[in-house]
């Protein structure tokens, strides 16, 4: 629906999208981590481990992010009974 300008299935969308590129980035940066651990680099891992739990964090909020575009949406219909 298009509210106030704003056309919500668009931003969904988009939103999405950046979900799938953080997954990747967190994905690869799994990889990294496993790579270090690995190869003796204690440090390094625990610092791309981190950074996984951000990208975590990210997808989290972008999940927020497009439940309150729905809610956002629906505040904004005005319904008139004629």
């Amino acid at each position: 629906m298009c509210s106030n300008g704003v056309n919500t299935n668009q931003l969904k969308s988009t939103i999405k999208q950046i979900d799938d590129e953080v997954a990747l980035m967190r994905r690869w940066t799994h990889q990294l981590y496993h790579l270090a651990d690995g190869g003796q680099m204690p440090k390094t891992a625990a610092k791309l481990q981190e950074i996984q739990g951000a990208f975590d964090d990210i997808r989290a909020l972008l999940t927020d992010a497009g439940d309150l575009a729905d809610e956002d949406d629906e505040a904004l219909v005005d319904v008139k009974l004629v």
